[in-house]
């Protein structure tokens, strides 16, 4: 459980001055708020050029340390974008978004400009955490292209893998996407990550075998493809059943079945106030403080090179969190079970792994570890012994029982950072529905905002939470790391999709125009951006193509 949450998680002494109207600055702006920094802002966005820019300024050193990070809408993309409707259709996610629609379908809601305010945030931290161990960082520049590509990241790797076999077409007649409607109306998202609970679920309402048998493959790749062409007996056999009669078979079936709620919906969830936790570990509290790892300053400007950071994670929001602490220069350890983890066989491959896996984890070190054992569980420990942050997206309470939850890892290792990112924190109890993508999206009110016009609430096939999760848990990571090396102790930071959730609800309307402000080329395939030179800067070439890490950082 976490210890007690300080006010302000990171130290006295930090202001930040804003300048810019861009969702991308009003995200960074409210975090920097949250966080405890002293914040002056200009929305009107006259004085500046891009999306914005923020001028922190640190006294907690010797000598204050003046910041600057400017947020260009295009940055390396040589592209005249200005708008998030730009970026959206520029950059891909109008593409991905629109797979179910069979053509480009810009978000109604400003993604690409919130996922780059918390890249933002993140940025600044890391360069002031790269303060505390002796290196001055003077400047960090992103922009919200870099962060529409890093959105799309597993898309843009699938559609370059050499054996994209899952290539998604036009929308299959007849067939429909989740969500599904009851008999009283009640529409809803289902969950499971294995084929026998979906058989047994759909044999209780009485459809189809055949349609059963042709349901599971797309349901079961919808993360990947961001399509679910469902056959449409499936949600003829949800409309003859009331919603009670259908929670009855999920709970009796193994699935998780979550109501979609619109903004006129009685809230039932104790949404978190802010994107993250970061509390006081309690083994920690009373310990002398300095005996954090000590980390040397980094020779360039890579501000977390030197750290290390030991990784438990599968799927999405964890590898994702993981990958940007590496982009930044971290050095991160993966404990993967014997065999190595089964994402790394998903479908479509370049080379010998998985193309959406290299996505999230290329460059990371791997330690074999079977955690079900003492001998497992003791890797983790020496692992540990010599880290800074330890990260997990593991069910509720598994930490605990392995005795590897922040408590037991703050005794092999003071100082540390203790990370969990999850589906719903501790918002429905010890045992939760299935934290995955689609079912926080409907639980949160996220489904609202991403329907269009007309539409009822509809949660979006695109893994929009999956990337904002595990963006903010670094995010949450960092601030850590900074309220670590003012004090000598660790902390805990919990975060999870729906505390990721909150981003969007707050500020994913925006204030950005959503019109196209210059004629820029609309992505309908990821290998056109992979292919234009225009797009080379940001993108890197491997096995297949990935977007570059999407900060500069100068001394």
């Amino acid at each position: 459980m976490p210890g007690s949450t300080a006010p302000n998680p990171l130290p006295a002494g930090i202001s930040v001055t804003a300048d810019g109207s861009s969702t991308a600055l009003t995200v960074a702006v409210d975090h920097l708020a949250r966080l405890g920094c002293e914040v002056a802002a200009d929305t009107s966005g006259s004085a500046t050029e891009g999306a914005g820019t923020l001028v922190t300024t640190s006294t907690t050193g010797a000598e204050p340390h003046v910041l600057t990070c400017a947020i260009d809408w295009a940055g390396p993309v040589a592209l005249p974008l200005a708008s998030e409707a730009d970026v959206q259709a520029a950059c891909g996610i109008a593409h991905v978004h629109g797979r179910r629609y069979g053509r480009p379908v810009p978000l109604p809601l400003d993604y690409a400009g919130a996922v780059t305010g918390v890249l933002a945030v993140t940025g600044v931290l890391a360069a002031l955490h790269a303060a505390t161990l002796g290196t001055r960082i003077r400047g960090v520049r992103t922009s919200v292209a870099q962060g529409a590509l890093l959105a799309v990241g597993q898309y843009l790797a699938a559609a370059t893998a050499a054996d994209d076999e899952h290539h998604p077409g036009a929308p299959t007649p007849g067939a429909a996407p989740p969500p599904f409607t009851s008999a009283d109306g009640v529409r809803f998202e289902l969950e499971t990550l294995d084929a026998e609970p979906w058989l047994r679920f759909w044999t209780a309402l009485g459809a189809e075998p055949p349609a059963i048998r042709e349901g599971w493959p797309p349901f079961q790749h919808r993360y990947a493809t961001a399509v679910c062409p469902l056959p449409a007996a499936l949600h003829r056999a949800t409309a003859r059943s009331p919603y009670h009669a259908i929670r009855t078979a999920a709970a009796g079936t193994g699935i998780s079945v979550v109501r979609v709620r619109g903004a006129g919906d009685t809230a039932v969830l104790a949404v978190p106030q802010d994107p993250w936790a970061v509390t006081a570990l309690p083994a920690d509290r009373d310990a002398a403080p300095g005996r954090a790892h000590v980390v040397p300053a980094p020779p360039v400007p890579l501000p977390l090179a030197g750290l290390v950071v030991v990784e438990s994670t599968t799927r999405v929001q964890g590898p994702l969190a993981g990958h940007v602490l590496a982009l930044l220069g971290a050095r991160v350890i993966r404990v993967e079970p014997p065999g190595g983890d089964p994402m790394r066989g998903t479908a479509p491959t370049a080379g010998d792994c998985s193309a959406r896996f290299l996505a999230l984890n290329h460059g990371k070190e791997v330690v074999e570890a079977d955690l079900r054992t003492p001998g497992g569980r003791r890797t983790v420990c020496e692992l540990v012994r010599d880290a800074d942050v330890f990260l997990h997206n593991w069910a509720p309470g598994k930490a605990a029982a392995r005795g590897l939850d922040a408590a037991d890892l703050a005794r092999v290792r003071p100082g540390l950072v203790h990370a969990w990112a999850s589906g719903w924190g501790e918002a429905l109890g010890p045992t939760p529905p299935i934290g995955t993508e689609y079912l926080v999206q409907a639980g949160s009110g996220v489904a609202e905002l991403t329907a269009r016009p007309g539409e009822p609430p509809t949660p979006f096939l695109m893994t929009l939470l999956d990337v904002l999760g595990g963006l903010v848990c670094a995010e949450g990571v960092l601030a850590a790391l900074l309220a670590r090396a003012a004090t000598g102790h660790g902390r805990q930071v919990v975060t999870s999709l729906l505390s990721a959730a909150t981003v969007l609800t707050a500020h994913g309307r925006g204030t950005t125009s959503r019109r196209r402000a210059l004629p820029v080329p609309c992505c309908t395939d990821l290998v056109e951006p992979a292919a234009d030179p225009r797009f080379g800067a940001a993108l890197i070439r491997r096995t297949c193509v990935l977007p570059d890490a999407p900060w500069e950082f100068t001394a």
